[in-house]
């Protein structure tokens, strides 16, 4: 169309027109532009990079592989005659150089049958590789067998329950590897080449194994911990991809890991915070309608039609996120320094202000404080969005972001009424940071049980992290205790509950 310049008619009404066809064009390729320009600016923000890191790549997909094995081991197989599995690695003995704390577990001086004399007859001894804060030690348990003089009966005191049976690591250790790959991102091959210099040969895939079991059996906490959240006034709810292996296959296919959190410290809540997660393999609706079922409050979601089933009568109630409205306007504003999509940044930045005054007070205080600051700033964006959306092309990005604003505002007003709600999603967003974190390191889960082992481990560590409690120090300690305690008193093992020790 261009090339019409190169031979303009004369005619002032053949001018006009190819002037008026000028200008579409000009326009058209205008908006193509600004579409392309918010393309590439979302493409480069959002994208990452995955590298081909050979062997580092295969130990990555034996490990989860390994992990799920684990806790199918677990599921399956009742307690039984311990017999090695085969390809995994035979038990070496204990490193002679490590510190040795020796517990003597003893019946007593008398027979418990008849109360005779016991005499010594020899001794069992079982060693058990634990992890206390920089350094390995070794428990050994001295186990004195002892006969009665005047009876015959032989006697020994049982060994203290351990969280894996006929297994070596203490709680500390299985912590300490826990915490290592869920919150500090390092991968269990890794993690065996650090103990390596430590003279301490612990086999990946003898770590997986304890993965797996370990979260098999922490599995009632991590179900107690999701009952308390579902038992909130409101909540918080996200998904992010994770990679999950395909059966039979070396390929991956796309899974999702759920955060639901209740925290109700922004506006003074008596109960304590609490994140927990779910793993499935696909994105369908029918999985946040299964978690939450039976759930009567209020949650905060984005525009994920996923949630949809959610919402509803003698349902949940939907609350809006504006971070995701403001989102837009910052991308559009980034890739194209637009005017209006800059004005409605600064003027959700005023909602924002108000809350961070309101942080912390009351519920009533804050319904207070937005309806005198926030809910005028609140109605004239509305009606402000409403007046720019005429003045653009409805094809621009940002008539797109501004549509999208004037359908998410009316569920997000409800914040204004109601003072133990939020005006995003951002606690159930920074739930989800863990997760993008260990990706980019363990890369996926080795299936559906592998996933779910990483969803409880997640549940157990960042639920730890909210209450501000050292996640290793209360793993240890609920290790050491939950094979022995009842499942109606999980709420005495929670991460608030606990006291570390002076």
């Amino acid at each position: 169309m261009l090339n019409v310049l190169d031979n303009l008619p004369e005619n002032p009404t053949e001018l006009r027109q190819v002037s008026e066809l000028l200008a579409a064009e000009v326009k058209a390729l205008t908006l193509k532009v600004e579409q392309l320009q918010h393309q590439l600016h979302g493409a480069n923000r959002h994208r990452f990079g995955s590298t081909s890191e050979g062997m580092d790549q295969l130990q990555l997909f034996a490990e989860n592989e390994e992990i799920a094995e684990a806790v199918t081991e677990v599921v399956e197989t009742a307690p039984a005659e311990h017999v090695e599995p085969k390809g995994k690695p035979k038990r070496k003995s204990l490193p002679d150089h490590l510190d040795r704390i020796e517990q003597v577990l003893s019946t007593g001086e008398d027979c418990p049958e008849c109360g005779g004399d016991l005499s010594k007859l020899g001794e069992d001894v079982t060693e058990e590789l634990e992890y206390i804060p920089g350094r390995f030690v070794v428990n050994k348990f001295i186990r004195p067998r002892m006969a009665c003089r005047r009876c015959e009966t032989i006697s020994q005191a049982p060994l203290p329950s351990r969280p894996i049976e006929r297994g070596r690591p203490g709680p500390g250790l299985l912590a300490h590897v826990l915490v290592s790959k869920y919150a500090d991102h390092l991968p269990l091959y890794r993690q065996s080449q650090i103990y390596a210099r430590e003279d301490v040969e612990l086999d990946r895939s003898t770590m997986a194994d304890w993965v797996g079991k370990s979260t098999a059996l922490l599995e009632r906490l991590a179900d107690a911990m999701g009952k308390h959240v579902r038992d909130g006034q409101a909540l918080f709810a996200d998904d992010t991809p994770v990679k999950m292996l395909a059966s039979g296959t070396k390929k991956t296919q796309t899974a999702r890991v759920w955060a639901y959190v209740r925290d109700e410290r922004p506006w003074d809540g008596l109960a304590p915070p609490c994140a927990w997660y779910q793993f499935t393999v696909d994105r369908k609706g029918e999985h946040p309608v299964s978690h939450l079922s039976g759930y009567k409050g209020w949650v905060h979601a984005d525009g994920y039609a996923g949630f949809n089933g959610v919402f509803g009568t003698d349902k949940a109630d939907e609350m809006a996120c504006m971070a995701h409205v403001r989102r837009k306007f910052v991308d559009v504003f980034t890739a194209q320094g637009s005017s209006i999509a800059e004005e409605a940044i600064k003027r959700i930045a005023q909602l924002y202000a108000v809350e961070k005054e309101a942080r912390g007070k009351p519920s009533e205080e804050r319904v207070a404080l937005r309806k005198a600051k926030a809910a005028s700033v609140f109605d004239d964006l509305e009606i402000w969005l409403q007046a720019q959306l005429p003045k653009i092309s409805g094809k621009s990005p940002l008539a797109q972001a501004i549509r999208y604003a004037l359908k998410r505002m009316p569920k997000a007003r409800p914040y204004l009424n109601n003072g133990f709600l939020e005006l995003d999603n951002n606690s159930a967003e920074r739930a989800m940071k863990p997760v993008a974190l260990g990706r980019k390191n363990w890369m996926f889960a080795g299936s559906q049980r592998g996933g779910k082992a990483m969803a409880i481990a997640f549940t157990l560590i960042e639920t730890a992290k909210l209450n501000g409690v050292d996640p290793q120090a209360w793993l240890t300690d609920v290790l050491s205790r939950i094979a022995d305690h009842k499942i109606t008193k999980m709420d005495e093992l929670m991460p608030w509950n606990y006291s570390p020790v002076a």
